[in-house]
Protein backbone atom coordinates (compact mmCIF):
# COMPACT_ATOMS: atom_id res chain seq x y z
CA UNK A 1 0.00 0.00 0.00
CA UNK A 2 1.43 3.34 -0.98
CA UNK A 3 2.13 5.93 1.66
CA UNK A 4 2.45 9.68 1.78
CA UNK A 5 -1.00 10.53 0.45
CA UNK A 6 -2.03 12.26 -2.76
CA UNK A 7 0.44 15.11 -2.60
CA UNK A 8 2.45 14.23 -5.69
CA UNK A 9 5.80 15.81 -4.90
CA UNK A 10 7.96 17.61 -2.39
CA UNK A 11 7.56 20.98 -4.11
CA UNK A 12 3.79 20.91 -3.70
CA UNK A 13 4.12 19.86 -0.06
CA UNK A 14 6.50 22.73 0.60
CA UNK A 15 4.09 25.15 -1.07
CA UNK A 16 1.29 23.94 1.22
CA UNK A 17 3.44 24.44 4.31
CA UNK A 18 4.04 28.09 3.33
CA UNK A 19 0.36 28.82 2.60
CA UNK A 20 -2.12 30.15 5.16
CA UNK A 21 -4.20 27.32 6.71
CA UNK A 22 -7.38 26.23 4.98
CA UNK A 23 -8.73 25.34 8.44
CA UNK A 24 -7.32 26.62 11.72
CA UNK A 25 -8.75 25.18 14.94
CA UNK A 26 -7.65 26.95 18.12
CA UNK A 27 -8.38 25.87 21.71
CA UNK A 28 -11.79 24.24 21.02
CA UNK A 29 -13.38 22.62 24.07
CA UNK A 30 -16.78 21.08 24.75
CA UNK A 31 -18.37 20.12 28.06
CA UNK A 32 -21.45 17.93 28.48
CA UNK A 33 -22.68 18.18 32.06
CA UNK A 34 -19.53 17.63 34.09
CA UNK A 35 -17.68 15.70 31.38
CA UNK A 36 -15.24 17.37 28.97
CA UNK A 37 -15.56 15.76 25.55
CA UNK A 38 -12.99 18.13 23.96
CA UNK A 39 -10.08 19.76 25.79
CA UNK A 40 -8.46 22.68 24.03
CA UNK A 41 -8.18 21.03 20.61
CA UNK A 42 -5.79 22.89 18.28
CA UNK A 43 -4.66 21.83 14.79
CA UNK A 44 -4.57 23.09 11.21
CA UNK A 45 -5.32 21.81 7.71
CA UNK A 46 -3.33 23.14 4.74
CA UNK A 47 -4.85 24.13 1.38
CA UNK A 48 -5.10 21.18 -0.99
CA UNK A 49 -4.22 18.72 1.78
CA UNK A 50 -5.88 15.45 2.80
CA UNK A 51 -5.72 15.58 6.59
CA UNK A 52 -6.59 12.53 8.68
CA UNK A 53 -8.52 12.74 11.94
CA UNK A 54 -8.23 9.61 14.08
CA UNK A 55 -8.90 8.42 17.60
CA UNK A 56 -10.60 5.70 19.54
CA UNK A 57 -14.38 5.65 19.92
CA UNK A 58 -15.14 8.40 22.41
CA UNK A 59 -11.95 10.36 21.69
CA UNK A 60 -13.91 13.44 20.56
CA UNK A 61 -13.90 13.12 16.74
CA UNK A 62 -17.69 13.11 16.43
CA UNK A 63 -18.05 16.01 18.88
CA UNK A 64 -15.60 18.10 16.85
CA UNK A 65 -17.42 17.34 13.58
CA UNK A 66 -20.73 18.34 15.18
CA UNK A 67 -19.22 21.65 16.31
CA UNK A 68 -17.92 22.28 12.79
CA UNK A 69 -21.37 21.57 11.36
CA UNK A 70 -23.17 23.76 13.92
CA UNK A 71 -24.92 20.86 15.67
CA UNK A 72 -23.04 21.52 18.95
CA UNK A 73 -21.92 24.85 20.41
CA UNK A 74 -18.34 24.77 21.78
CA UNK A 75 -17.37 26.13 25.17
CA UNK A 76 -16.49 29.85 25.12
CA UNK A 77 -12.93 30.86 24.27
CA UNK A 78 -12.06 28.77 21.21
CA UNK A 79 -11.88 29.84 17.57
CA UNK A 80 -12.16 28.21 14.14
CA UNK A 81 -11.28 29.91 10.87
CA UNK A 82 -11.67 28.75 7.25
CA UNK A 83 -9.25 30.31 4.75
CA UNK A 84 -8.75 33.18 7.18
CA UNK A 85 -12.47 33.79 7.79
CA UNK A 86 -13.38 33.33 11.48
CA UNK A 87 -16.49 31.23 12.10
CA UNK A 88 -19.26 32.84 14.10
CA UNK A 89 -19.41 30.45 17.06
CA UNK A 90 -21.76 29.04 18.16
CA UNK A 91 -22.74 28.52 14.55
CA UNK A 92 -26.35 28.05 13.51
CA UNK A 93 -27.16 24.62 12.06
CA UNK A 94 -26.58 24.60 8.31
CA UNK A 95 -24.53 27.81 8.37
CA UNK A 96 -21.37 25.82 7.54
CA UNK A 97 -22.32 26.15 3.84
CA UNK A 98 -21.70 29.90 4.08
CA UNK A 99 -18.10 29.13 5.06
CA UNK A 100 -17.62 26.67 2.17
CA UNK A 101 -17.61 23.52 4.29
CA UNK A 102 -19.30 20.32 3.08
CA UNK A 103 -19.79 16.96 4.80
CA UNK A 104 -20.12 13.37 3.64
CA UNK A 105 -21.09 11.17 6.58
CA UNK A 106 -21.06 7.37 6.80
CA UNK A 107 -24.79 7.22 5.94
CA UNK A 108 -23.99 9.46 2.90
CA UNK A 109 -27.16 11.57 3.23
CA UNK A 110 -28.73 10.28 0.02
CA UNK A 111 -32.44 9.56 -0.53
CA UNK A 112 -32.68 5.97 -1.88
CA UNK A 113 -36.13 6.44 -3.42
CA UNK A 114 -35.00 9.41 -5.54
CA UNK A 115 -32.97 9.27 -8.75
CA UNK A 116 -29.25 9.96 -9.07
CA UNK A 117 -30.15 13.25 -10.79
CA UNK A 118 -32.49 14.34 -7.98
CA UNK A 119 -29.95 13.47 -5.28
CA UNK A 120 -27.09 15.18 -7.09
CA UNK A 121 -29.02 18.41 -7.76
CA UNK A 122 -31.16 18.50 -4.61
CA UNK A 123 -29.76 21.86 -3.42
CA UNK A 124 -30.50 23.54 -6.76
CA UNK A 125 -33.94 21.92 -7.10
CA UNK A 126 -35.14 22.81 -3.59
CA UNK A 127 -33.85 26.39 -3.90
CA UNK A 128 -36.01 27.13 -6.94
CA UNK A 129 -39.25 29.01 -6.33
CA UNK A 130 -40.46 28.71 -9.90
CA UNK A 131 -40.68 25.53 -12.00
CA UNK A 132 -37.71 23.19 -12.30
CA UNK A 133 -35.72 23.37 -15.52
CA UNK A 134 -34.98 19.65 -15.77
CA UNK A 135 -32.96 20.06 -18.95
CA UNK A 136 -30.62 22.45 -17.14
CA UNK A 137 -30.44 20.19 -14.06
CA UNK A 138 -29.60 17.12 -16.16
CA UNK A 139 -26.88 19.02 -18.01
CA UNK A 140 -25.37 20.30 -14.75
CA UNK A 141 -25.56 16.87 -13.10
CA UNK A 142 -23.92 15.14 -16.05
CA UNK A 143 -21.18 17.77 -16.13
CA UNK A 144 -20.48 17.16 -12.42
CA UNK A 145 -20.07 13.42 -12.98
CA UNK A 146 -18.01 13.94 -16.14
CA UNK A 147 -15.54 16.23 -14.33
CA UNK A 148 -14.50 13.26 -12.21
CA UNK A 149 -14.94 10.52 -14.79
CA UNK A 150 -17.83 8.93 -12.89
CA UNK A 151 -20.24 6.81 -14.94
CA UNK A 152 -23.65 6.52 -13.24
CA UNK A 153 -27.03 6.63 -15.00
CA UNK A 154 -28.79 9.81 -13.89
CA UNK A 155 -32.19 8.11 -14.25
CA UNK A 156 -31.37 5.24 -11.89
CA UNK A 157 -32.83 5.27 -8.40
CA UNK A 158 -30.11 5.50 -5.74
CA UNK A 159 -31.52 2.36 -4.10
CA UNK A 160 -30.59 0.42 -7.24
CA UNK A 161 -26.94 1.49 -7.53
CA UNK A 162 -24.00 -0.10 -5.69
CA UNK A 163 -22.76 1.09 -2.31
CA UNK A 164 -19.54 2.20 -4.00
CA UNK A 165 -21.40 4.34 -6.55
CA UNK A 166 -23.47 5.86 -3.74
CA UNK A 167 -20.32 6.92 -1.90
CA UNK A 168 -18.85 8.42 -5.09
CA UNK A 169 -22.13 10.21 -5.79
CA UNK A 170 -22.16 11.74 -2.30
CA UNK A 171 -18.61 13.05 -2.72
CA UNK A 172 -19.28 14.47 -6.19
CA UNK A 173 -22.37 16.24 -4.82
CA UNK A 174 -20.43 17.70 -1.89
CA UNK A 175 -17.59 18.83 -4.16
CA UNK A 176 -20.08 20.40 -6.56
CA UNK A 177 -21.74 22.24 -3.68
CA UNK A 178 -18.29 23.68 -2.86
CA UNK A 179 -17.85 24.89 -6.40
CA UNK A 180 -15.90 21.88 -7.66
CA UNK A 181 -16.36 23.11 -11.21
CA UNK A 182 -13.68 25.71 -10.51
CA UNK A 183 -16.07 28.68 -10.58
CA UNK A 184 -15.58 29.46 -6.89
CA UNK A 185 -12.82 29.41 -4.30
CA UNK A 186 -11.93 25.99 -2.85
CA UNK A 187 -13.41 24.84 0.43
CA UNK A 188 -13.21 22.13 3.10
CA UNK A 189 -14.68 18.67 2.46
CA UNK A 190 -15.16 16.51 5.57
CA UNK A 191 -15.36 12.76 4.88
CA UNK A 192 -16.67 11.18 8.09
CA UNK A 193 -16.07 7.40 7.99
CA UNK A 194 -17.02 6.96 4.31
CA UNK A 195 -15.30 3.58 3.78
CA UNK A 196 -16.23 0.96 6.44
CA UNK A 197 -18.88 -0.73 4.32
CA UNK A 198 -17.00 -0.56 1.01
CA UNK A 199 -14.97 -3.42 -0.49
CA UNK A 200 -11.27 -2.83 -1.13
CA UNK A 201 -11.94 -2.08 -4.80
CA UNK A 202 -14.52 0.51 -3.79
CA UNK A 203 -12.10 2.17 -1.36
CA UNK A 204 -9.55 2.45 -4.17
CA UNK A 205 -12.12 4.13 -6.43
CA UNK A 206 -13.15 6.51 -3.64
CA UNK A 207 -9.53 7.46 -2.98
CA UNK A 208 -9.03 8.14 -6.67
CA UNK A 209 -11.92 10.60 -6.50
CA UNK A 210 -10.52 12.23 -3.35
CA UNK A 211 -7.22 12.80 -5.14
CA UNK A 212 -9.07 14.52 -7.97
CA UNK A 213 -10.94 16.72 -5.48
CA UNK A 214 -7.77 17.95 -3.76
CA UNK A 215 -6.08 18.49 -7.13
CA UNK A 216 -8.75 21.14 -7.73
CA UNK A 217 -7.72 22.99 -4.55
CA UNK A 218 -10.19 21.69 -1.98
CA UNK A 219 -8.85 20.49 1.39
CA UNK A 220 -10.18 17.19 2.73
CA UNK A 221 -10.53 16.03 6.33
CA UNK A 222 -10.61 12.23 6.26
CA UNK A 223 -11.99 10.60 9.43
CA UNK A 224 -11.37 6.89 9.78
CA UNK A 225 -10.46 4.05 12.14
CA UNK A 226 -8.45 2.29 9.45
CA UNK A 227 -4.79 3.21 9.91
CA UNK A 228 -3.72 1.69 6.59
CA UNK A 229 -6.33 3.74 4.73
CA UNK A 230 -5.21 6.90 6.51
CA UNK A 231 -1.59 6.19 5.62
CA UNK A 232 -2.61 5.61 2.00
CA UNK A 233 -4.66 8.77 1.38
CA UNK A 234 -3.50 11.50 3.78
CA UNK A 235 -0.61 14.00 3.85
CA UNK A 236 -0.81 14.51 7.62
CA UNK A 237 -3.04 13.22 10.40
CA UNK A 238 -4.15 14.59 13.76
CA UNK A 239 -4.93 12.05 16.47
CA UNK A 240 -7.33 12.75 19.35
CA UNK A 241 -7.12 10.86 22.64
CA UNK A 242 -9.48 11.47 25.55
CA UNK A 243 -10.71 14.70 23.98
CA UNK A 244 -7.28 16.27 23.42
CA UNK A 245 -4.79 16.29 20.55
CA UNK A 246 -2.39 13.41 21.09
CA UNK A 247 -0.15 14.20 18.11
CA UNK A 248 -0.09 15.32 14.48
CA UNK A 249 1.92 13.03 12.20
CA UNK A 250 3.43 13.48 8.76
CA UNK A 251 2.04 10.43 7.03
CA UNK A 252 5.00 9.73 4.75
CA UNK A 253 7.44 9.41 7.64
CA UNK A 254 5.16 7.84 10.28
CA UNK A 255 4.95 4.09 10.81
CA UNK A 256 1.85 2.03 11.58
CA UNK A 257 3.08 1.71 15.18
CA UNK A 258 3.44 5.51 15.43
CA UNK A 259 -0.27 5.80 14.64
CA UNK A 260 -1.20 3.09 17.13
CA UNK A 261 0.83 4.74 19.88
CA UNK A 262 -0.85 8.09 19.17
CA UNK A 263 -4.31 6.51 19.34
CA UNK A 264 -4.00 4.31 22.43
CA UNK A 265 -1.07 5.98 24.20
CA UNK A 266 1.26 2.98 24.02
CA UNK A 267 2.64 0.44 21.62
CA UNK A 268 0.39 -2.60 21.27
CA UNK A 269 2.28 -5.86 21.14
CA UNK A 270 0.68 -8.00 18.49
CA UNK A 271 -0.38 -11.28 19.98
CA UNK A 272 0.78 -14.45 18.36
CA UNK A 273 -1.91 -17.10 17.90
CA UNK A 274 -1.11 -20.58 19.20
CA UNK A 275 -1.38 -22.73 16.09
CA UNK A 276 -1.76 -26.34 17.24
CA UNK A 277 -2.03 -29.16 14.71
CA UNK A 278 -5.70 -29.20 13.71
CA UNK A 279 -5.66 -32.96 13.34
CA UNK A 280 -5.45 -33.19 17.13
CA UNK A 281 -8.95 -31.73 17.48
CA UNK A 282 -12.36 -33.21 16.78
CA UNK A 283 -14.16 -32.03 13.65
CA UNK A 284 -17.21 -30.02 14.64
CA UNK A 285 -18.50 -28.89 11.21
CA UNK A 286 -17.93 -30.37 7.75
CA UNK A 287 -18.92 -28.69 4.49
CA UNK A 288 -19.25 -30.87 1.39
CA UNK A 289 -19.92 -29.93 -2.25
CA UNK A 290 -21.09 -26.37 -1.52
CA UNK A 291 -21.92 -24.66 -4.80
CA UNK A 292 -23.69 -21.71 -6.35
CA UNK A 293 -22.94 -19.85 -9.60
CA UNK A 294 -19.29 -18.77 -9.52
CA UNK A 295 -18.47 -20.58 -6.27
CA UNK A 296 -17.46 -24.18 -5.56
CA UNK A 297 -16.23 -25.47 -2.19
CA UNK A 298 -15.80 -29.27 -2.45
CA UNK A 299 -14.71 -29.74 1.15
CA UNK A 300 -14.01 -27.76 4.33
CA UNK A 301 -13.64 -29.11 7.87
CA UNK A 302 -13.79 -26.93 10.97
CA UNK A 303 -12.41 -28.28 14.24
CA UNK A 304 -13.49 -27.55 17.80
CA UNK A 305 -11.85 -24.39 19.08
CA UNK A 306 -10.44 -23.51 15.66
CA UNK A 307 -10.58 -20.07 14.06
CA UNK A 308 -10.50 -20.40 10.26
CA UNK A 309 -10.10 -17.31 8.11
CA UNK A 310 -11.30 -16.88 4.55
CA UNK A 311 -10.12 -14.15 2.20
CA UNK A 312 -9.29 -13.26 -1.39
CA UNK A 313 -9.64 -10.43 -3.85
CA UNK A 314 -13.01 -8.76 -4.38
CA UNK A 315 -15.33 -11.12 -6.24
CA UNK A 316 -13.35 -14.25 -5.34
CA UNK A 317 -16.38 -15.64 -3.51
CA UNK A 318 -15.10 -16.15 0.04
CA UNK A 319 -17.46 -13.50 1.48
CA UNK A 320 -20.52 -15.50 0.34
CA UNK A 321 -19.69 -18.68 2.24
CA UNK A 322 -20.98 -17.69 5.74
CA UNK A 323 -24.34 -16.56 4.30
CA UNK A 324 -24.73 -19.78 2.31
CA UNK A 325 -23.99 -21.95 5.35
CA UNK A 326 -26.42 -19.93 7.49
CA UNK A 327 -29.22 -20.02 4.89
CA UNK A 328 -29.31 -16.24 4.50
CA UNK A 329 -28.48 -16.91 0.83
CA UNK A 330 -29.71 -20.07 -0.88
CA UNK A 331 -27.01 -22.45 -2.10
CA UNK A 332 -27.49 -24.42 -5.32
CA UNK A 333 -26.22 -27.56 -3.60
CA UNK A 334 -24.09 -28.79 -0.73
CA UNK A 335 -24.32 -30.16 2.80
CA UNK A 336 -23.16 -29.07 6.23
CA UNK A 337 -22.68 -31.65 8.94
CA UNK A 338 -22.77 -30.01 12.37
CA UNK A 339 -22.21 -32.22 15.40
CA UNK A 340 -23.49 -35.26 13.49
CA UNK A 341 -26.56 -33.60 11.95
CA UNK A 342 -26.57 -33.40 8.13
CA UNK A 343 -28.05 -30.17 6.73
CA UNK A 344 -29.06 -29.69 3.09
CA UNK A 345 -27.81 -26.19 2.29
CA UNK A 346 -30.19 -25.64 -0.62
CA UNK A 347 -33.11 -25.90 1.83
CA UNK A 348 -31.89 -24.51 5.13
CA UNK A 349 -33.08 -21.21 6.63
CA UNK A 350 -31.65 -18.73 9.16
CA UNK A 351 -34.31 -19.74 11.68
CA UNK A 352 -33.28 -23.38 11.44
CA UNK A 353 -29.60 -22.42 11.68
CA UNK A 354 -30.20 -20.47 14.91
CA UNK A 355 -32.03 -23.47 16.35
CA UNK A 356 -29.04 -25.72 15.49
CA UNK A 357 -26.58 -23.48 17.35
CA UNK A 358 -25.19 -21.45 14.46
CA UNK A 359 -24.53 -17.71 14.56
CA UNK A 360 -23.82 -15.15 11.82
CA UNK A 361 -22.56 -11.60 12.34
CA UNK A 362 -22.94 -9.80 8.97
CA UNK A 363 -20.58 -7.08 7.76
CA UNK A 364 -23.37 -4.56 7.10
CA UNK A 365 -23.97 -3.58 10.71
CA UNK A 366 -26.58 -0.82 10.09
CA UNK A 367 -28.76 -2.85 7.70
CA UNK A 368 -28.27 -6.57 8.30
CA UNK A 369 -26.93 -7.01 11.83
CA UNK A 370 -28.70 -4.66 14.23
CA UNK A 371 -31.59 -2.22 14.39
CA UNK A 372 -30.29 1.25 15.19
CA UNK A 373 -33.68 2.60 16.32
CA UNK A 374 -34.12 -0.15 18.94
CA UNK A 375 -32.45 -0.15 22.35
CA UNK A 376 -29.27 -1.96 23.30
CA UNK A 377 -31.38 -4.36 25.40
CA UNK A 378 -33.77 -5.11 22.54
CA UNK A 379 -30.92 -5.74 20.12
CA UNK A 380 -28.98 -7.92 22.53
CA UNK A 381 -31.95 -10.00 23.69
CA UNK A 382 -33.95 -10.24 20.46
CA UNK A 383 -33.22 -13.98 20.10
CA UNK A 384 -33.97 -14.71 23.78
CA UNK A 385 -37.11 -12.70 24.50
CA UNK A 386 -38.93 -15.90 25.51
CA UNK A 387 -36.95 -16.23 28.71
CA UNK A 388 -38.20 -12.78 29.82
CA UNK A 389 -41.88 -13.41 29.18
CA UNK A 390 -44.11 -13.51 32.25
CA UNK A 391 -47.87 -13.79 32.86
CA UNK A 392 -48.24 -10.03 32.32
CA UNK A 393 -46.00 -9.88 29.26
CA UNK A 394 -42.36 -8.93 28.79
CA UNK A 395 -40.43 -8.51 32.06
CA UNK A 396 -38.47 -5.47 30.96
CA UNK A 397 -36.79 -4.85 34.32
CA UNK A 398 -35.28 -8.35 34.26
CA UNK A 399 -34.21 -7.91 30.64
CA UNK A 400 -32.56 -4.57 31.50
CA UNK A 401 -30.68 -6.11 34.46
CA UNK A 402 -29.39 -9.00 32.32
CA UNK A 403 -28.34 -6.62 29.52
CA UNK A 404 -26.46 -4.44 32.01
CA UNK A 405 -24.59 -7.50 33.34
CA UNK A 406 -23.60 -8.53 29.83
CA UNK A 407 -22.61 -4.98 28.89
CA UNK A 408 -20.16 -5.10 31.78
CA UNK A 409 -18.79 -8.47 30.68
CA UNK A 410 -18.33 -7.30 27.09
CA UNK A 411 -17.04 -3.83 28.14
CA UNK A 412 -19.78 -1.95 26.29
CA UNK A 413 -19.64 1.81 26.87
CA UNK A 414 -21.83 3.43 27.98
CA UNK A 415 -23.52 0.65 29.94
CA UNK A 416 -27.02 1.94 29.22
CA UNK A 417 -29.47 -0.81 28.13
CA UNK A 418 -32.17 1.71 27.20
CA UNK A 419 -29.93 3.68 24.82
CA UNK A 420 -30.60 3.31 21.09
CA UNK A 421 -28.07 1.04 19.39
CA UNK A 422 -27.56 3.74 16.75
CA UNK A 423 -26.32 6.14 19.44
CA UNK A 424 -23.34 3.91 20.27
CA UNK A 425 -19.96 4.12 18.59
CA UNK A 426 -19.25 1.53 15.90
CA UNK A 427 -17.04 -0.57 18.16
CA UNK A 428 -19.50 -0.65 21.06
CA UNK A 429 -22.40 -1.45 18.71
CA UNK A 430 -20.36 -4.36 17.33
CA UNK A 431 -19.82 -5.69 20.86
CA UNK A 432 -23.58 -5.53 21.50
CA UNK A 433 -24.23 -7.60 18.38
CA UNK A 434 -21.51 -10.09 19.22
CA UNK A 435 -23.02 -10.47 22.67
CA UNK A 436 -26.44 -11.17 21.09
CA UNK A 437 -25.00 -14.34 19.55
CA UNK A 438 -22.42 -15.39 22.12
CA UNK A 439 -24.85 -15.55 25.05
CA UNK A 440 -26.37 -18.50 23.14
CA UNK A 441 -23.04 -20.39 23.20
CA UNK A 442 -22.99 -21.14 19.47
CA UNK A 443 -21.36 -24.28 18.08
CA UNK A 444 -20.43 -22.49 14.86
CA UNK A 445 -19.79 -18.73 14.88
CA UNK A 446 -19.48 -17.08 11.45
CA UNK A 447 -18.17 -13.54 11.12
CA UNK A 448 -18.03 -11.25 8.10
CA UNK A 449 -15.57 -8.35 8.56
CA UNK A 450 -15.93 -8.39 12.38
CA UNK A 451 -13.78 -5.32 13.06
CA UNK A 452 -14.88 -3.14 10.14
CA UNK A 453 -15.14 0.48 11.29
CA UNK A 454 -13.79 -0.39 14.76
CA UNK A 455 -10.93 1.52 16.40
CA UNK A 456 -7.62 -0.14 17.21
CA UNK A 457 -8.30 -0.48 20.95
CA UNK A 458 -11.79 -1.96 20.55
CA UNK A 459 -10.41 -4.23 17.82
CA UNK A 460 -8.24 -5.96 20.42
CA UNK A 461 -11.27 -6.36 22.69
CA UNK A 462 -13.23 -7.97 19.84
CA UNK A 463 -10.29 -10.30 19.14
CA UNK A 464 -10.30 -11.30 22.80
CA UNK A 465 -14.02 -12.10 22.68
CA UNK A 466 -13.58 -14.23 19.55
CA UNK A 467 -10.58 -16.09 21.02
CA UNK A 468 -12.51 -16.88 24.22
CA UNK A 469 -15.44 -18.19 22.17
CA UNK A 470 -13.06 -20.55 20.34
CA UNK A 471 -11.35 -21.56 23.59
CA UNK A 472 -14.78 -22.54 24.94
CA UNK A 473 -15.09 -25.04 22.06
CA UNK A 474 -16.89 -23.20 19.25
CA UNK A 475 -15.68 -23.37 15.67
CA UNK A 476 -15.19 -19.88 14.22
CA UNK A 477 -15.29 -18.98 10.52
CA UNK A 478 -14.05 -15.44 9.79
CA UNK A 479 -14.45 -13.89 6.31
CA UNK A 480 -12.32 -10.76 6.03
CA UNK A 481 -10.42 -8.57 3.59
CA UNK A 482 -8.17 -7.42 6.45
CA UNK A 483 -5.01 -9.54 6.06
CA UNK A 484 -3.48 -8.26 9.29
CA UNK A 485 -6.59 -9.24 11.24
CA UNK A 486 -6.54 -12.75 9.79
CA UNK A 487 -2.83 -13.18 10.57
CA UNK A 488 -3.36 -12.13 14.19
CA UNK A 489 -6.53 -14.09 14.81
CA UNK A 490 -6.63 -17.32 12.79
CA UNK A 491 -5.26 -20.86 13.10
CA UNK A 492 -5.76 -21.46 9.37
CA UNK A 493 -6.44 -19.15 6.43
CA UNK A 494 -8.15 -20.25 3.20
CA UNK A 495 -7.51 -18.01 0.20
CA UNK A 496 -10.10 -17.97 -2.59
CA UNK A 497 -9.40 -17.24 -6.25
CA UNK A 498 -12.25 -17.14 -8.77
CA UNK A 499 -14.69 -18.98 -6.54
CA UNK A 500 -12.39 -21.77 -5.30
CA UNK A 501 -9.91 -22.33 -2.48
CA UNK A 502 -6.56 -21.74 -4.13
CA UNK A 503 -4.25 -21.70 -1.09
CA UNK A 504 -4.30 -22.78 2.53
CA UNK A 505 -1.94 -21.23 5.08
CA UNK A 506 -1.19 -22.83 8.43
CA UNK A 507 1.27 -22.41 11.27
CA UNK A 508 4.14 -19.99 10.76
CA UNK A 509 3.13 -19.45 7.12
CA UNK A 510 0.27 -17.25 8.30
CA UNK A 511 1.32 -13.62 8.00
CA UNK A 512 -0.08 -10.46 6.45
CA UNK A 513 2.61 -10.58 3.77
CA UNK A 514 2.07 -14.24 2.90
CA UNK A 515 -1.70 -13.77 2.66
CA UNK A 516 -1.24 -10.82 0.30
CA UNK A 517 1.25 -12.76 -1.82
CA UNK A 518 -1.17 -15.69 -2.23
CA UNK A 519 -4.11 -13.41 -3.01
CA UNK A 520 -2.25 -11.68 -5.82
CA UNK A 521 -0.10 -14.61 -6.93
CA UNK A 522 -0.84 -17.64 -9.16
CA UNK A 523 -3.58 -19.98 -7.96
CA UNK A 524 -3.27 -23.64 -6.97
CA UNK A 525 -6.87 -24.82 -7.24
CA UNK A 526 -8.71 -27.85 -5.87
CA UNK A 527 -7.00 -27.95 -2.49
CA UNK A 528 -10.43 -28.72 -1.03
Amino acid sequence: MSQGGPAGGTARLAAREDAAPALLVSDISKTFGGARALKGVTFSVRPGEVHGLLGQNGSGKSTFVKILSGFHAPDPGGQISVFGRVLDLPMRAGRFRDYRIAFVHQNLGLVPSLSVLENLRVASITARRAGIDWRHERKAAQAALDRFGIRIDLRERVAAISQVDRALLAIVRASDDLGGDGTQAPGILVLDEPTPFLPKEGVDRLFGLVRQVVARGTSVIFISHDIDEVRDITDRATILRDGAVSTTLDTASASHDDFVEGIVGRRIARQTVPRPAVSARAVRASVRALAEPGLALPRMDLHEGEIVGMTGLIGSGYERVPYLLFGATQATSGTLELDGESIELSRTTPKASVRRGMALLPADRPKASGVGSLSVAENMMVLDLGRFMGPAGLRRAAMTRRTSELAGTFEIRPNSPGLRLGALSGGNAQKVLLAKWLIRNPKLLMLDEPTQGVDVGTRQQVFGIIRKTAADGASVLCASSDFEQLAELCHRVLIFVRGRVAHELTGDDISKEHIAERCYGPARHDLH
